[in-house]
């Protein structure tokens, strides 16, 4: 794809990245496609080598700069190698690596009761504060599942549609997007509902004289795909891979009461909106009025460790000790220290409440675009967490799936990485770390204008 000459140039940064040394960006390819399973994917039609990266801004090996408008995937909360996050790192793995659980080490239970202090209580006032950690998402959404069944006896569980939870047995056949599992992944006692994606209702209804029966209609699934009980409900507030989908606010409400009227449990997977990446609340379910009775988290937890986690009730925690559980590497020390080092550096720098700040500018702009570019069918989300779906035509909303593509490659040629997902690969994915600036939003706002202007022209 020929692309234009870049006219927007980067924020200022003071950073000076190392010269890097390693091997060539060709050199890496190869070994790549000699010795890594090519399912290991690779984001762009040229694949991006980055060597180092400080807080919004990474850098390849030429020592070309980009704002990481993505957060390596929703992963980097507070900027990639934040200096306090970073030392914690250092002096613990200096101190000691590896210490699993069975003996006892401080950094876990300081990370729990922190935690802890960041939880709701269940509808029952029971709070949430016993925490059990893992080392990803999928992992963890298979805690509270176990669990789930474990407490209730039974086995069903219901998924929203659009959703995704994870790589593992059970989160694939939850996960209710064929181009996210396999297709011989057993989903024996796994059912999806509804989501509330107003811009796609597949009842072709309109918020608010629909009566919200894309949530009601979990009630179906419980009476015609279940024995009329269920285990739990899992479903993220905000849908991460899904597009940023953002329902109606009583959608949860309804929802959570209608599994309840089943004796099933609510399980929020709060992976991808947790943190305070929505802004006005530390966890995404918080925007929706409910109270779960699992709290799942990965992604940001860590500022990019290798950690995940559940918390839920004391009650249900107990069903742990039916059995040995035992996780490896769950709760080691240098994680547990990336966790408790996260969480400082979110209160004390007031990250929450600059995802709040970026997120309404950066909206406001996305708007204002949606306005100038036919492109643009919808903007949606919250705080740092924007989806902007691309379609072809705004009355037929025909997905613009090659359109999407070239916004990614083009954005790249000019310094900025931006996300993809929905469930046609046609929504960008905004989800920077939550210490981008004004100036960075303003780059960001500028470089989308400039990219649809190109890729209408040639439409």
């Amino acid at each position: 794809m020929t692309t234009t000459t870049k006219t927007i140039s980067l924020p200022r940064c003071d950073h000076q990245p190392a010269p890097y040394d390693g091997p060539s960006r060709d050199e890496v390819i190869a070994l790549r496609q000699q010795y890594v399973n090519p399912g290991v994917l690779t984001y762009y039609r040229e694949p991006l080598m980055l060597v180092e990266g400080h807080m919004q801004y990474l850098w390849d090996e030429a020592g070309k700069r980009y704002l990481d408008a993505f957060a390596g995937i929703v992963t980097v909360s507070v900027g990639h190698c934040h200096p306090h996050v970073a030392d914690a790192v250092k002096k613990q793995s200096g101190t000691l690596q590896h210490a699993t659980t069975i003996y006892l080490h401080p950094t876990l239970p300081r990370f729990a009761e922190k935690l802890a202090g960041k939880m709701p209580t269940n509808p029952d006032g029971q709070p949430l504060d016993k925490s059990y950690f893992t080392n990803s998402g999928s992992e963890a959404n298979e805690l509270a599942i176990l669990m789930a069944r474990e407490f209730t006896g039974r086995r069903d569980v219901i998924a929203l549609r659009n959703g995704y939870h994870g790589g593992t047995t059970t989160p694939m056949g939850l996960t209710a997007h064929g181009s996210w599992r396999f297709p011989a992944n057993p989903t024996v006692n796994l059912h999806h509902t509804n989501a509330g994606y107003c811009y796609r209702c597949p009842y072709g209804l309109e918020h608010p004289t629909c009566g919200l029966k894309c949530a009601h209609d979990i009630k179906n699934v419980i009476q015609y795909q279940t024995s009329g009980e269920i285990a739990a409900f899992i479903g993220e507030p905000i849908q991460g891979v899904g597009g940023a989908v953002v329902p109606p606010k009583e959608f949860f409400e309804i929802v959570y009461g209608i599994v309840r009227e089943h004796d099933g449990l609510c399980i929020a997977d709060e992976v991808q909106g947790g943190f305070g990446r929505t802004g006005e609340h530390y966890w995404s379910h918080q925007h929706f009025g409910v109270q779960p009775d699992f709290v799942v988290m990965a992604k940001g937890i860590g500022n990019g460790a290798p950690l995940a986690g559940v918390t839920t009730t004391a009650d249900i925690a107990q069903t742990m000790t039916k059995r040995v559980h035992f996780n490896t590497y769950g709760g080691n020390p240098v994680s547990m220290a990336a966790g408790l080092a996260t969480m400082e550096v979110i209160d004390a720098d007031g990250i929450q409440q600059n995802a709040k700040a970026m997120g309404e500018h950066l909206k406001q702009g996305l708007l204002e675009l949606h306005n100038k570019h036919e492109l643009i069918g919808d903007v949606r989300g919250l705080g740092l967490m924007l989806g902007v779906e691309l379609v072809r035509d705004r009355k037929t909303k025909e997905p613009a799936k090659t359109e999407a593509a070239d916004l990614m490659e083009l954005a790249k040629d000019r310094g900025l990485i931006l996300g993809k997902g929905g469930l046609f690969g046609n929504t960008m994915r905004i989800k920077p770390p939550m210490c981008v600036n004004r100036d960075d939003a303003d780059f960001l706002l500028a470089v989308m204008d400039e990219c649809l202007c190109e890729i209408e022209k040639k439409t």
